[in-house]
């Protein structure tokens, strides 16, 4: 396992790399390992995500959970850039219920690149984010890809 840090307005954050594919980030990391050119793609994209340049994270992922999980991770990672679907919206094209949807959305082991910080409540609610700092982290990154009227 590798792991490169990112410093972003969201925090320190540290991507995970094993057998050369992003499985997950995390907040507060330090760096471990060899930096890979899969690590140093992740750190350019995030970096440029942070500055506005990027819409669209190109890394290799790895989702390790349910089929159901992956499903939703795929869909998440469809979301673009400054708009939201709901719980509800996934739940219809997973053919699962919206509280399944809402725990692999929590289960999400690579925020941010798997955008789940897209996906709202009913209604365009704002609801829990796994990320360190919680809904306040949320608001903060979807004000950054510009869909904060949602907020209003």
């Amino acid at each position: 396992m590798n792991i490169a840090v990112v410093d972003s307005p969201v925090g320190r954050l540290g991507v995970v790399e094993e057998g050369g594919k992003i499985t997950r980030l995390r907040w507060n990391a330090d760096p471990v390992g060899e930096l890979t050119p899969v690590l140093t793609a992740a750190q350019a994209q995030l970096r440029a995500y942070f500055d506005g340049a990027l819409t669209k994270f190109d890394l290799p992922t790895q989702v390790d959970g349910s089929e159901f999980q992956c499903a939703v991770c795929d869909v998440m990672s469809a979301i673009p850039y400054g708009e939201t679907l709901t719980y509800g919206d996934i739940a219809k094209i997973t053919g699962n219920s919206a509280q399944a949807v809402g725990n692999a959305c929590g289960a999400n082991p690579i925020p941010i690149i798997i955008p789940c910080h897209r996906v709202m409540g009913a209604g365009n609610k704002l609801v829990g984010f796994s990320g360190a700092g919680g809904v306040e982290t949320k608001v903060q990154l979807l004000r950054l890809e510009g869909a904060a009227g949602l907020l209003i």
